[in-house]
């Protein structure tokens, strides 16, 4: 139980502390959603600019400025709607009913993420049962489209640091392609089959790792795009797109190469020599990672990888061995040449390192 506990703490702790710009921007834009609709405008409870602006930026990890305008234009409009209904038809058991439909169909149209619809409808039911506030009909429209405003000022003059997310998920998902990767060479090496198993499964439950790195960059991109503050970082920012596309080639390559290696092993011989150079493979991932923190490493990924492709000749790494064996390195080829371009190297440039045949 100690343990239990002590992991919940580390974990809530970590997750806290992660959250900690959210909150910040999160806050700010609140109250400066209310301070603009009261003392501004004059409106005595502006209660959903403050859910809007709240409900827009969140602590999703989709920070795109379009995310939070739609998101935003959404619940803004499911407020439209209830007012509307209320002037025209006041309240009652159908007109919530009504509501209610209109509510949840406004939000699918605007967002396709499962907990919109609820944030919606809340808003909705606030204008229908919470009394008219002072100041006419469609002072909550009002309101709402403050709320949704200032969440879109935040996002350009308050971002949360987008690289850190991005970062983050690139590394998860090169620590899992290294770890497959070592666990490959010890299944090679040995003639381990149950480890060639493992591997190939390392390779195949890799996509939710790659889905989130996309994710995070996309978002990053949109932030920095936006904002004064940021945009310096996009140089970064594109690099790491070009990494991540190349990647997740790579990682389809990954499992076709394990796949065979699984396949190969079965026999339970060793081999030496294609474990050594996929050993040298694995050093090129590790300095590529390391890029993420200090980009000066990505030249000494590059020439990891092109010394390995130097070694890839089938008839000269493993002159005796079978077609199968060799069937393996020539596997690794197209592997390689997505890992250079993942170092920012052309296509074309990679293509030409492979060795003749």
């Amino acid at each position: 139980m100690r343990a239990r506990a002590r992991e919940w703490l580390g974990a809530s702790s970590r997750r806290l502390t992660a959250s900690l710009p959210a909150i910040g921007q999160v806050s700010v834009a609140a109250m400066a959603a209310f301070a603009v609709a009261h003392w501004g405008l004059g409106h005595r409870t502006p209660l959903l600019s403050i859910t809007v602006a709240v409900a827009a930026l969140g602590f999703t990890r989709d920070a795109r400025p379009v995310r939070v305008l739609r998101t935003a234009v959404g619940m803004t409009v499911g407020i439209l709607l209830a007012e509307l209904e209320l002037t025209l038809f006041g309240v009652g058991f159908w007109q919530l009913a009504l509501i209610t439909v209109a509510s949840l169909a406004t939000a699918r149209f605007f967002s396709s993420e499962a907990g919109f619809p609820a944030t919606v409808l809340v808003q909705s039911m606030l204008v229908l049962l919470v009394p008219s506030p002072v100041g006419g009909p469609f002072t909550r429209t009002v309101d709402g489209l403050i709320g949704g405003a200032v969440a879109l000022l935040a996002t350009a003059l308050l971002p949360r640091d987008p690289r850190r997310e991005a970062s983050r998920d690139a590394r998860r998902s090169l620590d899992q392609f290294d770890q497959a990767l070592q666990t490959l060479v010890a299944a090679v090496r040995r003639g381990d089959s149950p480890l060639a198993a493992r591997a190939l499964e390392l390779a195949r439950t890799s996509q939710p790792h790659t889905d989130a790195w996309a994710a995070s960059l996309d978002s990053a991109l949109s932030v920095a795009r936006l904002s004064p503050f940021l945009r310096r970082y996009l140089p970064e920012l594109e690099s790491q797109r070009v990494m991540h596309q190349a990647m997740d080639l790579a990682w389809r390559n990954l499992r076709v190469v394990t796949r065979r290696a699984e396949y190969l092993v079965h026999d339970g011989v060793a081999r030496p020599e294609v474990a050594d150079a996929l050993a040298q493979l694995e050093l090129g991932v590790g300095l590529l990672r390391a890029s993420l923190d200090d980009v000066a490493q990505l030249p000494a990924a590059r020439h990891a990888f092109i010394a390995v492709v130097r070694r890839l000749v089938p008839d000269v790494l493993i002159p005796r061995g079978s077609a199968r064996e060799k069937g393996l390195v020539l596997a690794l080829h197209p592997l390689l040449v997505d890992l250079l371009c993942a170092t920012g190297m052309p296509v074309a440039d990679a293509r030409a390192q492979l060795p003749a045949l």
